[in-house]
């Protein structure tokens, strides 16, 4: 087990520091397969391994309160275990047992045994787990070995003060850096990985998703629900108010999302299987009062020239281009919003303005309904693995005033015929010298501006401000051609007058260009007396 994490500069810089080694393991552990597997699969196979990790150190965490607390007689029964919502593992899925065998040749049957064994036991996992995925790689045993050898070192529970546990985010930051370095060889488009948890963060802070059913069409590891649980909590609410639903294509990141909830003990119906969410909707009926999604950028082809022409998804709107999903995606986010529903949803910044066969008609559309609530420009090099300028829409079905039940504060004003535009694009700090973040004071300006503009008390009054947020009218839209890009609203920044006159800042100026001149005839004289005593004179 961890270390207490002490509560203070000392102890952030030390996290900080055993979250940078803990990401450098997982590369290590990941290269240590390279020539075994193909890149795709290395994050699945490090990710089980590290989910079985995991679970056991929750495990064992566990058995070692009911010791502590004189219950030694309960440490093999079920119940003491789910009601703290840990997964009783029986001797033969737990890590030790994993690590204890590492070098026999039949390691692989061994932690695919493990891994149906925890399914099997744990309802909450049902469909989760890899099935014989290990044996079917066909694993190098001595680099399995190392591999196993590696995760042995990760501490997966952090112990802080008082001795409560914290759940890091294993799955999702796993996902995360290894969807980062492989994703360019495998060939994935923009957009198909784990969401950065600043913009998750933001997403969340902005629709405040207290009470109701949450939904993400795409929801690949499940980042946004864990979000969204993490805000009520971190509000004071409880997470019983809210209910999840969600739907993923692909069969491996399908798994990955049920692993990332189960082991937060968050209930989700994510469908039966992994599904296409445009031709296999297997929730048709759902009226969603939070949506958070990031689709997959300008998804191409995503459905034949005959196919999804009737949809009722898109009811009243031409229907989406088959070259790209982007307006597939916000149709079908319109239509499972319940009457009061708001959606939170990441695209690319060319959805804002494309005319491109029909999607501006589309885009009219929308905003002449008056569901357009806020757009918002990010900055750029927010996302591993695209450089594609992405932006925030918020749509909303009801922007009459409305009353937030058990959070008076936040009570909505009426803002029919409005649509507030902010432009974060010069927010945010480099944390690398390729990637830039969200700051959390970054996230709370653009939140709370938000939020004043919606009228709840809690933020203050809104005032716009040049060059960062201005309210803009149904008619102010149109008048720049349907377009939601938020630069052709705000303006431009207000430069503060130093209160001195041009006449004299123009001369002072002036006289400091003199000067530089006549240094810079002097250092060309030098230079030129340099060369010729070199012998290189004209």
């Amino acid at each position: 087990m961890a270390k207490a994490v002490k509560g203070n500069a000392n102890g952030k810089k030390a996290a900080a520091k055993k979250q940078k080694s803990f990401e450098q393991t997982l590369w290590d552990t990941a290269d240590k397969l390279r020539g075994s597997v193909e890149s795709s699969e290395y994050k699945h196979v490090v990710l089980s391994l590290i989910f079985l990790k995991f679970i056991s150190d929750k495990f064992e965490q566990r058995k070692r309160e009911l010791i502590a607390k004189g219950q030694g007689d309960y440490v093999d029964m079920v119940e003491f275990y789910t009601m703290k919502n840990v997964f009783y593992l029986p001797a033969e899925s737990r890590w030790d047992y994993i690590a204890e065998n590492a070098k026999q040749d039949d390691i692989a049957i061994k932690i695919d045994t493990a891994l149906y064994t925890v399914e099997k036991n744990n309802k909450a996992l049902k469909g989760a787990l890899p099935d014989n995925y290990f044996s079917r790689l066909g694993l190098d045993g001595s680099k399995l070995a190392a591999l196993i050898d590696s995760i042995n070192n990760i501490d997966t529970v952090v112990e802080q003060e008082g001795g409560a546990a914290s759940e890091v985010d294993i799955v999702g930051r796993v996902y995360e850096y290894f969807l980062g370095n492989f994703a360019a060889t495998e060939g994935k488009g923009g957009g198909e990985f784990y969401t950065p948890k600043c913009v998750v963060n933001l997403l969340a802070e902005m629709i405040e998703p207290y009470h109701g059913k949450i939904y993400d069409p795409c929801c690949g590891s499940g980042g946004m629900f864990v979000q969204s649980v993490k805000f009520v909590e971190n509000h004071r609410g409880n997470k019983k108010d809210i209910s999840i639903y969600g739907q993923e294509q692909t069969s491996t990141t399908y798994k990955l999302a049920k692993m990332n909830l189960a082991i937060r003990g968050i209930s989700a119906n994510l469908g039966e299987v992994p599904a296409d969410t445009f031709f296999k909707d297997q929730h048709p009926d759902l009226k969603a009062d939070f949506i958070m999604a990031n689709p997959p950028f300008n998804l191409k082809e995503w459905r034949g020239p005959d196919e999804l022409t009737d949809d009722p998804r898109w009811a009243g709107y031409e229907v989406p281009p088959t070259g790209n999903a982007n307006y597939g995606w916000i149709l079908h986010m319109i239509s499972k919003l319940s009457e009061n529903g708001v959606a939170g949803f990441v695209l690319a910044n060319g959805a804002m303005s494309t005319n491109t066969k029909g999607e501006g008609e589309i885009r009219k559309k929308i905003i002449e309904n008056d569901l357009v609530d806020c757009m918002i420009a990010l900055p750029g090099q927010l996302f591993y693995t695209t450089q594609i300028p992405v932006c925030l829409w918020f749509i909303t079905k009801n922007k009459k005033a409305e009353v937030i039940p058990g959070h008076s504060d936040s009570n909505h004003r009426n803002r029919e015929g409005e649509t507030l535009f902010i432009d974060a694009r010069n927010m945010g700090s480099m944390i690398s010298r390729i990637h830039k973040e969200l700051t959390t004071d970054d996230i709370a300006e653009i939140a709370r501006t938000y939020h004043a503009w919606r009228g709840e008390a809690k933020d203050g009054e809104y005032q716009d401000v040049p060059g960062f947020c201005k309210v803009a009218t149904l008619d102010d839209i149109k008048a720049n051609d349907y377009v939601l890009t938020p630069g052709r609203y705000v303006g431009a920044a207000e430069v503060e007058d130093d209160g001195e006159l041009f006449e004299e800042k123009m001369r002072a100026l002036t006289q400091t260009l003199y000067r530089q001149m006549a240094d810079a005839e002097q250092l060309d004289a030098v230079i030129k007396q340099n060369l010729e005593e070199l012998g290189y004179g004209s």
